[in-house]
């Protein structure tokens, strides 16, 4: 007599099934980009590049991340927003990082922080719209509002990975944020009168720096190293621009509920009670 499988496994194999189903291109996307990040891993491994191994299992784990939010929150992230966040992952770790993207490739960071901007306030804009319908929470935003929040939720965090850019360049010597070139400089610290007058120096074309042995090391930069200031002024401002992009989409997909078609793409929505464990298909928008 054959013994009924245990109901756990069959609506643990009924979830998956309609997840699979109702997520086949997000599914395959997150497929064919672990493959990616697993094959990276071994050669990186078999390189003796511990560091990027870290950073490929560091990739692993964040792409778990939004099928564990949509669990634990209850909530169904659209499909291109879960695509868009996986292809963001890869394309800053694996690509960036370890296939040193951000060094060969011209604006390679500028594109990440300004998507980073555009997804920040995204999902600040989210987490506002899902309490302001959610059934037990007490909090009613006006659209102007909820952009306010989703602009404000994105600059600080585009401040704070800059702060942790600062500190890991600091404490490890990392220079995340990275390094510019240029051919002038005003300072109040080449004043020799102290009287705090900004004193101009322009042409630079090369930079020596002594030792403490007193060995003089000539750059040959063709400038000035300018350690960090302005890149972290540059991510900063195309996470403003970003930002703004997305809070002005979102105040007008308030303002319109339910025909904002982009910015619909972008919102997660609440699920009723049961569909979150795939018992419900997903209607067609």
């Amino acid at each position: 007599m054959s013994k009924k499988r245990p109901q756990p496994r069959r609506d643990f194999r009924d979830s998956a099934y309609a997840a699979l189903h109702r997520k086949g291109v997000v599914t395959a996307v997150y497929l064919v980009l672990r493959v990616l990040v697993i094959l990276t891993l071994i050669s990186q491994f078999l390189h003796g590049n511990f560091e990027n191994v870290f950073f490929c299992v560091l990739s692993l784990v964040l792409f778990l991340m939004p099928t564990i939010l949509e669990r634990q929150l209850q909530i169904d992230l659209p499909n291109v927003l879960e695509i868009v966040i996986l292809l963001f992952i890869f394309s800053a770790w694996i690509l960036g990082e370890v296939q040193t993207y951000y060094t060969i490739i011209p604006y390679w960071d500028t594109m990440l922080h300004t998507l980073n901007g555009f997804l920040c306030a995204a999902i600040g804009f989210s987490l506002v719209d899902l309490l302001n319908r959610h059934e037990r929470v007490s909090l009613s935003l006006s659209p102007v509002y909820m952009a306010i929040v989703a602009f404000c939720f994105s600059m600080t965090v585009g401040v704070l990975w800059e702060f942790f850019e600062c500190a890991m360049d600091q404490i490890f010597m990392q220079d995340m944020q990275k390094d510019t070139i240029v051919n002038a400089i005003s300072s109040v610290m080449l004043d020799p009168t102290g009287s705090q007058r900004a004193q101009a120096i322009r042409d630079i074309t090369d930079v020596i720096v002594v030792t403490g042995g007193g060995e003089e090391i000539s750059l040959g930069l063709g400038g000035y190293l300018d350690i960090g200031l302005l890149d972290t002024m540059e991510d900063l401002l195309v996470n403003f621009i970003g930002a703004a992009v997305f809070s002005f989409v979102g105040y007008f997909y308030v303002k319109n509920r339910g025909k904002g078609w982009f910015a619909r793409n972008f919102i997660p929505q609440v699920l009723p009670d049961g569909e979150s464990d795939g018992e419900t298909d997903r209607p067609e928008e």
